[in-house]
C-alpha cells in the first residue's frame, strides 16, 4: 500500500533501537526524510546511516537527551518544521509503590509526559498552518490496564493519555490527527530489563522468565519492532485522518477485555 507521504518530513525521538527505530525505519520505507534522536550518539548515527542506504531518504541524526531543555532545544532547532511526529522515551523503572521519592514522579512525569507535550506544542502550530499533520506517542499498555510494578509509567503516561484526548479533537479540524499506540511486550531492550527483574526475583533463567511472560500472551510471541513500526506509520499516512484521540494496543491479545 502507498502511504502517500513520500518526500514529508518526520522527527522520531528515542530512534537508534528498539520500538522508535522501527517506526523509523517504516517511515522512511514510505519514503519519509528523517530527523532522528536519541542520548547515544554511536548507535544513533549507526541508525541513521543504516536507514539512508536502505531507502535511500534524507536521515539527520541529532544526540542529546530529549527530556532536557537543552537536548530538546538542538533537536528541535536541527528538525526545522514537520509533517510529522513520533514521540518516545524509555519507560521509568519498575518498583514498589512505597520506592518512590518526589523526584522519581518528576522525572517520570517529565520523560513520559511533559516531554511529548513540549513536543506537540513546538509542531501543531506548523501542521495546523498547513491543514495537515500525524502525530504519534509511543505510550503503554499500562494506561488500558496497569501494571502494579510500573506505577511511575502508569501515572505518567495516563497523564498524557488524558492530554491527548482533548488536544486531538481541538486539532482534528484542521487537518492533524494525534494518536497513541500502546505497546505491550517487544523484543527490545525494556523487555530484556523486565525480563531481566524477574530472573533476578525468582532466581530463574532470563529464557525462562520471558518464556513464562510469552505464555501469558494469546500470540504466544513478543511483538517485533518491525510490526510496531508498520503500525506507526499508517497512522501516520494519508488514509488514517480518521483516526483521532485513539489509543491502540499492541499487545499480542495480552489484554483481556471487550472495548
Amino acid at each position: 500500500m502507498d502511504l502517500g507521504i513520500r518526500g514529508k518530513r518526520a522527527l522520531v525521538t528515542a530512534a537508534s533501537k528498539g520500538l522508535g527505530r522501527g517506526c523509523a525505519e517504516a517511515l522512511a520505507a514510505a519514503g519519509v526524510d528523517l530527523v532522528i534522536n536519541a542520548r547515544g550518539a554511536e548507535a544513533l548515527e549507526a541508525t541513521a546511516a543504516a536507514i539512508r542506504a536502505a531507502h535511500g531518504v534524507r536521515v539527520t541524526a541529532v544526540a542529546g537527551d530529549i527530556t532536557e531543555e537543552g537536548g530538546r532545544a538542538a533537536v528541535l532547532a536541527a528538525a526545522g518544521e514537520v509533517d510529522i511526529l513520533v514521540t518516545n522515551a524509555g519507560g521509568p523503572p519498575p518498583g514498589l509503590w512505597s520506592d518512590w521519592s518526589r523526584e522519581d514522579f518528576i522525572r517520570a512525569l517529565d520523560a513520559n509526559m511533559l516531554t511529548p507535550i513540549a513536543l506537540m506544542q513546538w509542531a501543531l502550530p506548523g501542521m495546523i498552518a498547513q491543514g495537515w499533520g500525524r502525530v504519534v506517542n509511543i505510550t503503554s499498555q499500562s494506561v488500558k490496564a496497569p501494571i502494579p510494578q510500573l506505577g511511575l509509567s502508569n501515572a505518567a503516561r495516563a497523564g498524557l493519555t488524558g492530554f491527548v484526548a482533548g488536544t486531538a479533537r481541538q486539532v482534528a479540524p484542521q487537518g492533524v490527527t494525534i494518536n497513541n499506540l500502546l505497546p505491550g511486550i517487544h523484543a527490545t531492550d525494556r523487555a530484556v530489563s523486565l525480563d531481566s527483574g524477574v530472573s533476578k526475583a525468582k532466581g530463574i533463567s532470563i529464557e525462562a522468565a520471558a518464556a513464562e511472560r510469552m505464555a501469558t500472551i494469546p500470540a504466544r510471541r513478543y511483538g517485533t519492532a518491525a510490526e510496531f513500526g508498520a503500525t506507526c506509520a499508517f497512522l501516520c499516512s494519508t488514509h488514517a485522518g480518521f483516526i483521532v484521540g485513539q489509543n491502540i494496543l499492541l499487545d499480542g491479545g495480552a489484554m483481556n477485555a471487550t472495548l
